[in-house]
């Protein structure tokens, strides 16, 4: 018969605690806190008991440091915790990682329990989640009549956008009847169907005080309203079942009330803004205009019949000039031919010489006034001429002999009856002055 194996105590204390603790892992129990003591060395020992056993515990510093309670002699605690040995004493007992009291502690872990089920159910879908109103003027609020919260509502309304009109759907919003009286208000605010978005409001408590708002009953009720929610429970760092189903978290009832209200300040800001944009975009088109009539005004004097008749007898001034200017140079070079020739028959005085000098000298004076008669009248002839040319084609003088010139409403100069339309009026311009009228089937019918 073969014997046993023979332990010494150090190694069966080591193979019990490498058992148990493969064996269990971390495990989650509530307890009563006695023997409570923490040494120097900043690590707690407690024994953690009911009415029927007890059992030895330790959270060493790191642990304890995270601890959101300071355990006390006769405290319900709820713990996070290894089952191990220590092996110097054969002591059995637990190493504590997560402390909280226990009536919290079971609530939250029915709600971390409720928040993973509804996320899995898709109920916090973003997909799921209704965008609010552009334009809200109707609040409903389910919350209670007489609490904080609904004070702030209205107050931050009334102070940011007071044409807001609310409706108070009131109902209990801690308690064993809060559940139903908040189903209830939200089932008549959905078929009432009044109001353009729902808050679903009250001020900060305890996760006990709040416990209302984890409801399944409730959380269904709101992903399926078919009008906006904003859920605003508590402070800013408190979160409910209802701020992840609702379409809209907001830290607190003033703020909820701020996200469906308008700055009036604001609005005002944004009208004078949008006013002087108004007015520098009128500026701009009217400027803009008024460039486009000087230069279409300055176009249309360069185009005028007038404005080119005026040009024309500018340049027949200016031949005029030119001409009168070449006749003095002319005269003036025969005066002086005839001052030297002159000179010239006053150094040949002989007397046999002057006879047929003097009637040289008729003969080239005839011939000079001769020159010049001619020269004066081919000028003149040639100033006539231009002249002539000019009135011949000035539309003007077109006019005058009882022509008329026959533009459309739009201007254009009209030479074919075909360019206008039926019943289209058109204006006459005639010798002494301008007429409309208008072009008529029958007319068009001849």
């Amino acid at each position: 018969m073969s014997k046993a194996a023979i332990f010494t105590v150090g190694q069966l204390n080591a193979e019990v605690r490498q058992v148990l603790e493969r064996g269990f892992g971390s495990i989650w129990l509530i307890g009563e806190i006695s023997n409570f003591a923490a040494p120097g060395s900043g690590h707690w020992y407690f024994t953690l008991k009911d009415e029927r056993a007890q059992i030895k515990a330790a959270m060493f510093r790191n642990a304890n440091q995270r601890a959101k309670v300071r355990p006390q002699h006769g405290m319900q605690v709820l713990v996070r915790a290894k089952l191990t040995v220590y092996e110097p004493r054969g002591d059995y007992q637990l190493i504590v990682e997560h402390m909280e009291d226990a009536g919290a502690g079971l609530l939250q872990q029915r709600y971390e329990q409720l928040k993973h089920k509804l996320q899995a159910e898709g109920l916090f879908a973003a997909e799921h989640k209704q965008p609010l109103p552009s334009e809200i003027r109707r609040v409903g609020v389910i919350t209670s009549p007489t609490g904080a919260a609904i004070r702030d509502i209205l107050a931050v309304l009334k102070r940011r956008d007071p044409s807001v009109e609310v409706i108070i759907y009131p109902s209990s919003v801690q308690g064993q009847s809060a559940i139903n009286e908040l189903l209830f208000a939200l089932q008549r605010a959905c078929q009432r169907n009044e109001v353009d978005v729902l808050l679903l409001s009250r001020g900060g408590g305890s996760l006990e005080d709040l416990w209302c708002f984890n409801d399944e009953h409730l959380a269904h009720a709101l992903h399926s309203c078919p009008i906006p929610v904003i859920s605003a429970v508590g402070h800013e760092v408190d979160f409910t079942i209802a701020d992840y189903v609702a379409d809209v978290r907001a830290p607190t009832p003033s703020a909820a009330a701020e996200l469906v209200s308008r700055d009036q300040r604001e609005v005002l800001q944004r009208l004078v803004q949008l006013d002087h944009r108004l007015q520098q975009h009128w500026q701009r088109q009217r400027s803009f205009l008024q460039q486009t009539l000087q230069h279409w005004q300055h176009r249309l004097q360069q185009q005028h019949p007038q404005r080119r008749l005026q040009q024309n007898s500018q340049r027949v001034d200016e031949l005029s000039a030119r001409a009168s200017a070449a006749l003095q140079r002319l005269q003036r070079q025969t005066q002086q031919r005839f001052s030297t020739t002159q000179q010239r028959l006053q150094s040949l005085h002989p007397q046999r010489q002057l006879a047929p000098l003097q009637q040289r000298f008729a003969q080239l004076q005839a011939r000079n006034n001769q020159a010049i008669q001619q020269i004066l009248k081919f000028w003149q002839q040639k100033h006539a001429a231009t002249l002539q040319n000019l009135q011949i084609v000035s539309p003007l003088q077109t006019i005058a002999r009882g022509y008329a010139v026959v533009r459309s409403e739009q201007g254009e100069l009209v030479r074919n009856p075909e360019q206008l339309q039926d019943e289209e009026r058109f204006s006459v311009k005639v010798a002494e002055g301008e007429f409309w009228a208008k072009k008529s089937s029958a007319d068009t019918a001849e």
